[in-house]
């Protein structure tokens, strides 16, 4: 076991300081958990353990020994390409899962089931409607949302021969998915015939299963992480720009203090409303706080960030090290990258973690079940569940680290066309000029093998240093805010071109679009791009990055951005290492077969270099 500093562990302030005090109040943090699990297993690692049947569980030798096969006969390039299907099988069900959960509040609504929850842009659900094939005309806007309804869902259907929003696809994208064979048609489709294909005695050809990954990510990016987007914009409204702040220092601490956490905004938006209600707040004084602080973790906190311009506290990275703080009273979780941790770390202090998704229950906490006809009720219930704990709280183990950060986010597409003046022309425009190079999309985690933040931001500065316009979501987007780099005076620290633009519009050198569903706005934003030069998206100078992932959605989110042509980054290896067949294939077979693949590094300096030299190689190609 090898145990770090905490020098070693995060960049920041508030997150040592927060490490610190849980060193003196003896609770485990996710460092401690990963210096016992340190070194894992080799086999693992390489992607070449299988447990897929009970005539195993099977590890090859990457030696080429007498293990050189399972029990099955499964070689090891099979093995590494059927762990990585179901790998982001998983990745590709959690994101498009969501999607359902959104179509479903959608469906709650027409149906008159949902409650107090509305429809509250009702333009972008006409736009969309009509996007595609949906007549408004002389109808009611609900018989409009109804028809989107069942059009949503069939999108997750099994008979469908692509799904719903593959009309925004540039045409030259769309013939090379069709030629390999990875159009993808339902959601769930491709989701179960990987889990099939990956089944004993079903698809033994690294390269087929491979193939169907990248078909079923496509399912997922274009699919149900982007119906995912637009509804929730449809329910909740479309992100316009706003200030908010961000790290540990936006508790407080005279006030009760909630932290929302996880993903789907459809809890978190009725916590909001809550905590904002005058009788809440009453309550809350007549207890003796001075009031109700609400604010965000993840990308459940990106999602009210977005629309709400509700604070952020942290990350994933950061979630245990909030209630370390001493000072909140309640979590409210919803699902997807909640450490069961938090459980325990809350039992250390007075913090109760209260989980609202039958999918998501946490041995230890207290669940309120959240429907879309109780939302309203059960929020208010949290919230008095929150207040009454504030009474408990120990102020002598409070302990709130540093100042908030000042930042700007809410960068929709919509918001980023309007400040354009309605069209892609002047990006373009500033592309050809030279004075933006490219854009990079930063998305994705944190991962504690890696310095916290650390990554995240050096990458980030070192493309801006370069001109190139990064658009960030998810749990980088807490690090950038952290850093500055959400705030229009951060064009001091971008190239001269870069800087001149974003000084012309006010804007950061690095937009925030949204949570890690959002990934998706950069997906319809590239083919945007892309048609209106009537080119592929692999021939534009846009990359993506993943500096610290962790996750299977994350790695469905970079097979899906290759797969639509977009040259991406990795900070560490996915699981694959013992296949050379499948390595070589994602590294660089996957460029001559979709216009883009995989690139692996763990300094961020040069990675951005490399990121860089593909973006001036992009420019070349288009003669600029």
């Amino acid at each position: 076991m090898t145990k770090r500093t905490i020098a070693e562990k995060t960049i920041w302030e508030d997150g040592a300081q927060m490490l610190r005090k849980a060193e003196k109040d003896e609770v485990e943090t996710v460092w401690d958990r990963l210096d016992i699990q340190t070194p894992s297993c080799t086999f693992c690692d390489l992607g070449l353990s299988c447990r897929n049947c009970v005539m195993g569980p099977c590890r090859i030798s990457p030696k080429g020994d007498k293990r050189s096969r399972g029990v099955c006969g499964a070689d090891g390039d099979v093995i590494v390409a059927r762990n990585f299907g179901r790998f982001v099988s998983g990745g590709a069900a959690a994101h498009s899962d969501h999607g359902r959960d959104c179509i479903e509040a959608l469906a709650a609504i027409v149906e008159g089931k949902a409650g107090d929850y509305a429809i509250r842009d009702e333009g972008k659900m006409l736009r969309i409607a009509a996007e595609l094939g949906i007549s408004g005309d002389g109808r009611e806007s609900s018989d409009v949302a109804r028809e989107l309804v069942d059009k949503f869902f069939n999108n997750y259907a099994c008979r469908n021969e692509d799904v719903s929003f593959l009309g925004r696809v540039p045409e030259k994208r769309r013939r090379i998915w069709d030629k390999l064979g990875i159009t993808p048609r339902g959601i769930d489709r491709e989701i179960v015939e990987m889990m099939h294909r990956t089944h004993m005695g079903v698809d033994n050809d690294a390269a087929n299963t491979m193939l169907h990954a990248a078909r079923l990510c496509l399912a997922d990016g274009w699919g149900g992480s982007m119906i995912a987007t637009e509804v929730s914009d449809i329910l909740f409204g479309t992100p316009t720009p706003k200030k908010s702040r961000v790290n540990l220092g936006v508790l407080k601490k005279d006030d009760v203090n909630i932290l929302v956490h996880g993903h789907n905004p459809v809890v978190s938006e009725k916590i909001f409303a809550a905590v904002n209600d005058p009788a809440m707040l009453a309550l809350a004084q007549e207890k003796g706080a001075a009031g109700i602080n609400l604010a965000g973790l993840c990308c459940t906190g990106n999602e009210l960030l977005m629309r709400q311009g509700v604070p952020m506290a942290g990350n994933h990275l950061m979630s245990e090290l909030a209630i370390v703080t001493g000072a909140v009273e309640l979590i409210v979780v919803d699902y997807q990258c909640i450490m069961p941790s938090l459980v325990q770390v809350g039992s250390c202090y007075h913090t109760k973690i209260i989980t609202t998704a039958d999918k998501a229950r946490f041995t230890g906490a207290e669940h309120v079940a959240f429907t879309m006809e109780n939302g309203r009720q059960q929020a208010e219930k949290i919230v008095r569940m929150a207040i009454e704990g504030f009474a408990g709280r120990d102020m002598e183990r409070v302990e709130i680290p540093g100042e908030p950060v000042e930042m700007m986010t809410g960068f929709s597409n919509e918001a980023l066309l309007s400040a354009l003046g309605g069209t892609p022309a002047p990006l373009l425009e500033a592309i050809k000029a030279g004075k933006i190079r490219g854009v990079a999309g930063i998305v994705g985690c944190n991962n504690p093998k890696l310095k916290h933040d650390h990554c995240n931001v050096t990458l980030a500065r070192e493309l801006i240093k370069k001109d190139i316009l990064v658009l960030a979501t998810g749990c980088v987007t807490t690090a950038l805010g952290k850093a500055g780099l959400l705030q229009a005076e951060a064009a001091d620290q971008a190239g001269e071109g870069l800087a001149e633009i974003c000084r012309d519009l006010g804007v950061p050198p690095v937009l925030h679009v949204g949570s890690c569903v959002d990934n998706s706005r950069i997906l319809q934003l590239c083919a945007l791009l892309a048609n209106e030069l009537g080119v592929d998206i692999s021939d534009l100078p846009v990359v993506a990055s993943a500096p610290e992932w962790y996750s299977e959605k994350a790695a469905a989110i970079g097979t899906y951005a290759v797969a639509s042509g977009i040259y991406t980054h990795l900070g560490l290896p996915p699981n694959i290492l013992g296949s050379k067949t499948v390595t070589e294939l994602a590294l660089s077979g996957l460029d001559d077969l979709l216009g883009a693949c995989f690139v692996v590094e763990a300094d961020p300096v040069k990675a951005a270099e490399l990121l860089a030299e593909r973006i001036s190689m992009k420019r070349k190609g288009l003669g600029l």
